[in-house]
């Protein structure tokens, strides 16, 4: 007599090899994912610092003023000053360490999901990153 045994379906050795597989490609994807999210924030902060830069510096040589306070809103991102007839809105929820513009001094902004500070110089351009101060 003959067995009647079905051959249709996985064993149990497959299944676990598809799973460690799939284990494998998560584990590499994952921190490639985590790299390009901070990279996306880094470059927002960058181009939202040197939009900051040019609005002031614009409004200082259009007011022949070495200073101005930027009064930036963290909830929706507006700048509620002079500076608004030139940038309306960068990112929500900035930290911007100093609370005046200078026309030749440097900057201080951190990004509310980025754990640095980063410096920026009066032009906007990136001088460097540090760790916070506790």
């Amino acid at each position: 007599m003959r067995k009647n045994t079905s051959k249709k379906g996985f064993t149990l050795v497959e299944i676990m090899i598809v799973v460690v597989i799939i284990g494998l490609l998560a584990a590499m994807a994952i921190p490639a994912f985590q790299k390009v999210r901070t990279d996306s924030r880094q470059s927002a902060l960058y181009n939202d610092a040197r939009q900051l830069a040019s609005a002031a510096q614009q409004y200082m040589l259009e007011n022949n003023v070495t200073t101005i306070a930027h009064g930036y809103d963290t909830s929706d991102g507006t700048l509620g000053t002079e500076l608004e007839e030139y940038v309306r809105q960068i990112g929500k929820g900035y930290t911007i360490g100093n609370a005046n513009l200078t026309i030749n001094g440097d900057f201080t902004m951190t990004h509310p999901q980025l754990d640095d500070v980063y410096t920026f110089t009066a032009e906007g351009q990136f001088e460097s990153k540090a760790a916070p101060s506790t």
